[in-house]
């Protein structure tokens, strides 16, 4: 009986325990907006001109789960909730968290939230915009070569009265897919700041330090001197050219970069009076040409067909080659500079702004806003959190974002899976359809029917589409190997015209070269035109 008396009590004390700490993180978490309930009453539009915006209570996709809607692209937005006491950010431990997920992905635009100071006495929420006073702003951004998760802080200098905002630097990036992302930001009493994005932290910074914000905090003892002006006999150049120098009596500044190739000879069987393209013979005039108003019609050119046997046609020129006498435009050397002072700076003078710190003075926080402007509809706030305890932040993740989170990284998989199959299948058809093509081209005459053959179990057997491309390239490759390499040419035949070997094995023996010379000639393909240039 004592022992179970025992238990109880040990039971009881366990359950008192639990009650309290919930309760005393209750206490500490001063803000949790669910969205369970429409926004209308807790959050105030803002009326200002700028922002067309339309805010909406939604679902999120694929979820009984409600959130803050961005509704409409290529829109301002603004929307603001006044907290019911202030949050001091120098008192203890401060996390700031909130869940974003965007529904369509965010291209341009931004999807942060901005921690509001005390405003000004007579301002109201509806008056709410981008001059509105914040003390912290935190949140993905992204557009062109922004990609940010933004911290920046508001910080009144307190020898100016200036507040600047100081960016963090080297800020994590935006996850570029469409899955619920969860923001954390832990500002601790020993300046410690720690970002976390799904419960990973990201990045560590100390708000005071130089290497973590930009501009720091605490500005740098002396700035230079704004009136300090550069000697006009200040000469920054390290080095000068040579005045002693003097160009040399055969440099020769006309000498042309490229002469004639006086060794070039015109290949035999040029064809000097044929034209590289002429008139196409089998092209008509269209019924609807009017030559008043189309002008005179002329047929489209093509290639010259006598000039696809020749080495090349019209007038032949040498080519061009690099002239070796070339040299360019003298330039004397340079030497050390005797006068060289280095690069000029102004002096160094006390900052007049500079002031030493602990700790932030960071000011109240009073309310949150979402001010945006974005190109993407879809995006969708929930669970705005503000505690003074890093457990029940943790605890909020756990129970809200990561089973919403796992749901669609299983969804999101299958669709991956099932689009890249699409695309395979897509991709396979189009390279096949390339195939057909190919095999249609007038120099693949005698392969056709082993690439139609290729074709034909590629078709069946998708998987070794990239083995079956491969295989036609290399049956393309071979034959232009034998086209513009090949060995011996064939004898002159009387009268017949001269016709140039374009399809020899080089690598085989001659008794080979003659049987496929012969096996090869009736689908001989015409050798390549060759420019003037090219000879």
């Amino acid at each position: 009986m004592g022992r179970l008396a025992l238990l109880l009590l040990l039971a009881f004390a366990s359950l008192h325990q639990l009650c309290f700490a919930a309760a005393a993180a209750d206490d500490d978490t001063i803000l949790h907006e669910t969205f369970d309930e429409p926004f209308e009453g807790r959050w105030i539009v803002s009326e200002k001109e700028d922002y067309k915006g339309v805010w909406k209570h939604e679902k999120s996709e694929g979820h009984d789960d409600y959130g803050l809607l961005v509704s409409e692209q290529a829109r301002k937005y603004a929307i603001v909730k006044e907290l019911n006491k202030p949050v001091d950010l120098k008192d203890g431990t401060t996390v700031l968290q909130f869940e974003t997920r965007l529904q369509n992905r965010l291209e341009c635009g931004g999807a942060y939230l901005k921690y509001l100071r005390p405003q000004e006495a007579e301002w109201k929420p509806k008056e709410f915009d981008n001059e509105s006073p914040y003390s912290i702003m935190f949140g993905p951004d992204k557009c062109g070569s922004t990609n940010k998760v933004h911290f920046i802080v508001k910080h009144k200098n307190p020898k100016s009265g200036e507040y600047i905002e100081h960016h963090l630097k080297s800020p994590p990036s935006v996850p570029s897919d469409k899955l619920t992302h969860v923001y954390t930001a832990i500002i601790k009493p020993d300046n410690e700041l720690r970002i976390l994005l799904d419960d990973e932290e990201k990045k560590k910074a100390n708000l005071l330090s130089a290497d973590d914000f930009e501009p720091p905090l605490i500005p740098a003892k002396t700035i230079p001197d704004p009136d300090d002006k550069k000697p006009e006999d200040w000469d920054e150049r390290a080095k000068i050219p040579d005045p002693d120098a003097t160009k040399p009596d055969d440099w020769d500044e006309d000498a042309p970069m490229e002469i004639e190739d006086e060794d070039a000879v015109k290949p035999e069987g040029w064809l000097d009076d044929e034209p590289e393209e002429v008139d196409d013979p089998d092209a008509t005039k269209p019924e609807d040409w009017d030559d008043e108003e189309d002008g005179e019609w002329e047929a489209p050119k093509i290639d010259n067909p006598k000039c696809e046997t020749a080495p090349g046609c019209g007038e032949w020129k040498r080519p061009m080659k690099r002239n070796p006498a070339y040299k360019g435009k003298w330039q004397p050397p340079l030497i050390e500079n005797p006068n060289y002072k280095g690069i000029w700076k102004p002096r160094e003078i006390p900052n007049p702004n500079y002031f030493e710190l602990d700790k932030p003075d960071f000011e109240p926080i009073t309310a949150i806003g979402i001010e945006i402007w974005t190109m993407q509809d879809g995006i969708l706030f929930d669970n705005i959190v503000i505690t003074k305890d890093e457990e029940a932040a943790e605890s909020i993740r756990d129970t809200t974002w990561h089973p919403k989170f796992e749901i669609e990284k299983e969804k999101q998989k299958s669709e991956d899976e099932a689009a890249r199959s699409d695309g395979l299948a897509g991709y396979q058809k189009k390279v096949f359809d390339i195939l057909y093509k190919v095999a249609d081209i007038p120099f693949l005459s005698k392969y056709k029917p082993k690439i139609l053959d290729l074709i034909e179990k590629g078709e069946k057997q998708p998987n070794i589409t990239i083995g079956i491309l491969v295989s036609v390239v290399v049956i393309i490759i071979t034959i232009l190997f034998k086209i513009l390499f090949g060995g011996k040419k064939q004898a002159r035949v009387e009268n017949k015209p001269e016709v140039s070997e374009t399809s020899n094995d080089q690598g085989s023996s001659d008794e080979k070269t003659e049987e496929m010379e012969k096996e090869e000639e009736p689908a001989a393909a015409p050798r390549r035109r060759t420019t003037r240039r090219e000879n």
